[in-house]
């Protein structure tokens, strides 16, 4: 069979390596431009462009999928089924109608609730004990289509957003190859989804991740604040020093702490090493953290 692969971020990364390693191998592989990063401001591929070179997997990288060379290529690499995790753009009507059997899409969330761009922060910003993730066939709408299949996953009470996501990746490929043989030979038909207990998430923004010190949440908001945003957008704050000035502090999973510029630590280390800060701070943990 020739499939496409459509992915950007480490999540779709993690999915493409084991579909390399399977019967489903994909020989296209479709996703983002690189960016730049770091200090350097040096142009990074994507996690999925990195996977499918070092593979020999071809890589298209369209910036407009509506784009005529872009849909005449597709078209006449013929695919028979379009694999889809975290891609970022929504598929064209004229795109989806290509594949002989269609896209399916690996979502991290037990469809129809979290519909969206951030299924695993608001998850465990929910205080959830359970997710899962769920196949569709992709329509036109966002995390819309019909259920081809779905699998429950538990959440642990130290697990972060990248710890989940890895989790949820890997529970989602597993599921995908397992499931892919009866949907193609047509015994495993799709489902739709119960749109009326349709629920939505949004973008994450940096903003997300500030807490006040003078409105803090409680110390079980914060915590699954901290597990949620972990590493990005981070759990942050402004605390004034001597002088006028301000320091940014991160908070970090483990109770640790994170002074601007400097390395993590725990909270005893942070007492000692800035006293005056900690006392501004530390109505924000529990007793329990403290010790």
């Amino acid at each position: 069979m020739k499939i496409v692969f459509f992915g950007t971020p480490q999540n779709a990364a993690l999915v493409l390596n084991k579909l390399i390693s399977s019967k489903f191998r994909p020989a296209l592989a479709i996703t983002g431009a690189d960016v730049k990063r770091g200090r350097g401001k040096k142009l990074q591929p994507t996690p999925v462009k990195r996977i499918a070179e070092a593979s020999g997997i071809q890589v298209l990288l369209p910036e407009n999928l509506k784009e005529k060379k872009f849909i005449e290529t597709f078209r006449e690499f013929s695919p028979d089924i379009a694999i889809l995790i975290a891609y970022g753009k929504l598929i064209p009507a004229e795109i989806l109608a290509i594949p002989k059997y269609g896209f399916v899409n690996i979502h991290p969330s037990l469809l129809p609730k979290y519909r969206g761009p951030s299924p695993i922060y608001q998850t465990i910003l929910a205080g959830d004990k359970e997710t899962g993730v769920t196949i569709i066939k992709l329509d036109e709408k966002l995390d819309h289509g019909p259920i081809i299949a779905h699998k429950e996953l538990s959440i642990t009470e130290k697990d972060t957003h990248d710890s989940l996501m890895a989790k949820l990746a890997k529970t989602g490929a597993d599921l995908l190859i397992g499931v892919l043989p009866s949907y193609l030979d047509g015994s495993l038909k799709p489902v739709a989804q119960d749109h009326t207990k349709a629920t939505h998430t949004e973008m994450i923004k940096k903003e997300d991740g500030f807490v006040d010190p003078d409105n803090p949440p409680d110390p079980e908001k914060l915590d699954r604040m901290i597990r949620a945003y972990y590493p990005w957008p981070g759990v942050w704050s402004k605390v004034k020093v001597k002088s006028g000035k301000s320091i940014i502090i991160k908070f970090l999973p483990g109770n640790l702490i994170q002074p601007e510029g400097k390395r993590a630590m725990t909270i005893a280390e942070f007492k000692n090493g800035y006293p005056r800060v900690y006392e501004q701070i530390k109505h924000l943990f529990s007793q329990k953290a403290q010790s």
